[in-house]
């Protein structure tokens, strides 16, 4: 299986003419180059959000599931079709283990990560935002989208998002941040999370003022360890 390479800056990624980006520096310092996980629901537009989300933050922007096409060389709707979801889901780990391995991305993942505990270990290296839509937004949305989606391969897709949902619902609820949205353009929806980032991360500590004092093995307060 041949793993993604490590991906290059994204060129296209623009934010709205005439609409400055954000001052990413704050921002930035705080995440000190951790990688940002957006997950949610398949239509949550986690890569519509992610790419603009990586422009404000000076990141680079992978989208998981391209990752996974690529390293196993075929589409997703053809890898369920031959693997079932549980080989399905044994790739989707191997791609997001070398995914983690890089720094300072933005991270699109596949609706279903959140499903399997030892991804979790990966997503847990980072900062995990889970991007909510109302279920009708959501159904609205994956009906407008050509894209084939194996799991709503369904007599009923409505309800098999539903019943999905429900699943996901309180694994979603485990991440760092809850990102709420409607309709909005993806770019608002990026604006909020970048704006939500730092209510999640410490600022970084002042240095000391004057010289540290240090407690020696007698008990005596010491400003050198010579």
């Amino acid at each position: 299986m041949a793993m993604p390479q490590e991906p290059g800056p994204e060129a296209d990624l623009r934010l709205p003419a005439g609409q400055a980006p954000p001052e990413p520096a704050p921002v930035v310092q705080r995440l000190a180059g951790l990688n940002v996980y957006l997950v949610g629901m398949m239509g949550a537009g986690k890569s519509a959000v992610g790419r603009p989300l990586a422009e404000a933050l000076g990141y680079r922007f992978v989208d998981a599931d391209s990752a996974l096409e690529q390293a196993a060389g075929r589409p997703i709707p053809d890898v369920f079709a031959s693997e079932g979801e549980d080989g399905f889901r044994e790739l989707e780990t191997a791609v997001l283990d070398g995914i983690a391995s890089w720094h300072s991305l933005v991270v699109a993942t596949g609706g279903g990560v959140v499903t399997r505990a030892v991804n979790w270990g990966h997503l847990r290296q980072g900062v995990v935002v889970w991007l909510d839509a109302p279920e009708a937004v959501l159904l609205q949305r994956l009906r407008a989208d050509p894209t084939p989606r194996p799991l709503l391969a369904h007599s009923d897709p409505a309800a098999r998002l539903a019943a999905l949902l429900d699943e996901r619902r309180s694994l979603y609820g485990q991440a760092d941040l809850r990102v709420e949205q409607g309709n909005e353009p993806p770019e608002v929806v990026a604006r909020r999370v970048f704006e939500a980032l730092p209510t999640i991360l410490r600022a970084p500590k002042a240095p000391p003022q004057g010289p540290i004092a240090l407690v020696d093995g007698d008990g005596h307060w010491r400003t050198s360890l010579n």
